[in-house]
C-alpha cells in the first residue's frame, strides 16, 4: 500500500477535534451571522421576525395568571359578549344569584357545576337549558331567568362565568355535579369540596 507525500501532509494538518467541538464552533459562527434578505445589498441587514417567533402557536395556548382574581380582572369584553351569548348571560345569571355574596373561588366552583352539567348526560346539554330546568334552582320563576342589576356583583359574576367557559383557572370542586349550603346538612353522595358557604359533590 502506498501513499503519496502530499496526502499525508494534508492529513498532518486535520483538524481531529471531537465531533461535539467542531459542531459548537459552527452553531457559534452561524449564530453570530448577521441575517440577510435575499437580494438585499450586502450592507442591510434584516432582523429576524422575532414577534412572529413568539406568537406562533400562541393560538392554543390560554393565557396563565398568577391568581383567580388576576383571571376574573382579565375579562373586560365579558359585557360586550353578552349581546351574542345567550349562554354566557345563563351561566353568569346562576353565578350571580347562587353565590354573588361567595369568594371568587366558591363563585368559579358554582359556574363548574352548571357547565359540568351541560356535559354530564345526566342533565339539559345547555347552560340555559341546566339553569332553567324545573325544581333546580330557586331564583328561576317559571322557567325564565331574573334579569340581574347592573352593578359590580354582575360584572364579577360574569367575568367569572367567562373565566370558567374558557378553563382559565383550575376548579375548586373538579367534576362536581351539585351543591348546597353548608346549612342544609351533609349529602349521601360524594363531597368533592367545600368552598365559602357551599359543599358540592357528586
Amino acid at each position: 500500500m502506498t501513499f503519496c507525500a502530499g496526502a499525508l501532509a494534508n492529513a498532518a494538518t486535520l483538524n481531529l477535534a471531537p465531533l461535539s467541538q467542531q459542531a459548537q464552533q459552527v452553531q457559534a459562527t452561524v449564530q453570530t451571522a448577521p441575517i440577510q434578505a435575499e437580494n438585499a445589498s450586502p450592507a442591510q441587514q434584516v432582523p429576524a421576525p422575532q414577534a412572529a417567533v413568539e406568537q406562533q402557536g400562541d393560538d392554543d395556548i390560554s393565557p396563565e395568571y398568577a391568581s383567580l382574581s388576576d383571571a376574573v380582572a382579565a375579562q373586560q369584553d365579558a359585557a360586550a359578549a353578552l349581546k351574542e351569548d345567550r349562554e354566557l348571560r345563563c351561566l353568569a345569571t346562576g353565578v350571580y344569584y347562587e353565590a354573588r355574596s361567595e369568594p371568587l373561588s366558591g363563585q368559579l366552583a358554582v359556574a363548574d357545576v352548571i357547565l359540568n352539567r351541560s356535559t354530564s348526560g345526566r342533565f339539559p346539554g345547555s347552560v340555559c337549558s341546566v339553569v332553567t330546568q324545573k325544581g333546580q334552582f330557586s331564583f328561576v320563576r317559571g322557567g325564565k331567568l331574573p334579569t340581574p342589576p347592573a352593578n359590580a356583583q354582575w360584572r364579577r359574576a360574569l367575568a367569572v362565568a367567562q373565566v370558567a367557559r374558557k378553563n382559565l383557572w383550575e376548579s375548586p370542586a373538579e367534576g362536581a355535579l351539585y351543591f348546597h349550603a353548608r346549612y342544609v346538612g351533609a349529602s349521601a353522595a360524594r363531597t368533592v369540596a367545600t368552598v365559602g358557604n357551599h359543599i358540592f359533590y357528586r
